[in-house]
């Protein structure tokens, strides 16, 4: 799968960004859900509310899922491949 950055402003892109992902690894709902912890009805609302996600929910959505979040000033390049020096 090719790497690409998404520039999301909006909880409800965040939501469709999230819902396409999952759809692009061929996981269902349900499947996501007993990953993550949750409720298959509740993913179902996260995705078409993800104003509702807890910071912990995304990171742990994102991890099942394969993505990464960054974060950054607008305008700004997404970074290549920049590895958090902890």
């Amino acid at each position: 799968m090719t790497s690409s950055h998404h520039v999301l402003v909006t909880s409800a892109q965040l939501g469709q960004m999230l819902q396409a992902t999952r759809k692009a690894r061929r996981m269902s709902q349900a499947m996501l859900a007993s990953r993550i912890g949750l409720s298959q009805s509740r993913v179902s609302h996260l995705e078409l509310n993800a104003e509702d996600l807890s910071a912990e929910q995304l990171l742990t959505w994102c991890s099942a899922l394969g993505l990464e979040l960054s974060l950054g000033p607008r305008g700004a390049q997404a970074p290549a491949a920049a590895k958090a020096d902890w």
